[in-house]
């Protein structure tokens, strides 16, 4: 009698193990940014869309930052006031992320920066651009807001948004 109550012990913390492995692994399968996988254009050289694949492209990318990028909340979204910088066909993607794949509520942005928060493992290419792009948004679109309650909540997920790019960074 005593052996069987000892194999159903052993099955229960078998069964039980099992699951939180489970659940832990596909909770870091879980895609950050979701929307990166069915962008609303149908072309599927879009499909989870990356700007930066070179050193030339990360260069760009800071020449459009420095350039007053803007990233807004309405239906087109990317703002170049560089005309010969927005012309550029590479562009293209960098406008498909900011206008269909970068979380622009505020509810989305605090769920991306919960699930940063849990992360263990540093973030793939894709991750860190597009973290470093929602955080460009998020710091924008603060100093937009004038309502005090909001102007927190938005500040809250600047700070969180640059802890998770700073760990990130970190060496391991």
């Amino acid at each position: 009698m005593r052996i069987t109550n000892m194999r159903r012990w052993w099955a229960l913390l078998v069964v039980i193990y099992l699951s939180i492995h489970l659940a832990a692994t596909q909770h870091h399968r879980k895609a950050l940014y979701p929307s990166a996988h069915r962008i609303k254009r149908g072309t599927y050289s879009l499909l989870n869309p990356t700007f930066q694949r070179s050193v030339e492209d990360v260069n760009l990318l800071f020449e459009i930052l420095l350039a007053g990028m803007q990233i807004q909340g309405a239906e087109h979204t990317m703002l170049i006031p560089d005309e010969e910088l927005a012309s550029l066909r590479s562009v293209e993607k960098l406008e498909v992320i900011c206008d269909d794949v970068l979380p622009k509520r505020l509810s989305d942005i605090r769920r991306l920066t919960a699930e940063l928060g849990q992360r263990r493992q540093p973030l793939s290419r894709q991750d860190f651009e597009r973290t470093v792009l929602t955080l460009v948004y998020a710091a924008q679109t603060l100093a937009r807001v004038s309502n005090q309650h909001q102007r927190e909540a938005w500040m809250d997920a600047v700070i969180q948004l640059f802890r998770a790019i700073q760990k990130d960074l970190r060496p391991l």
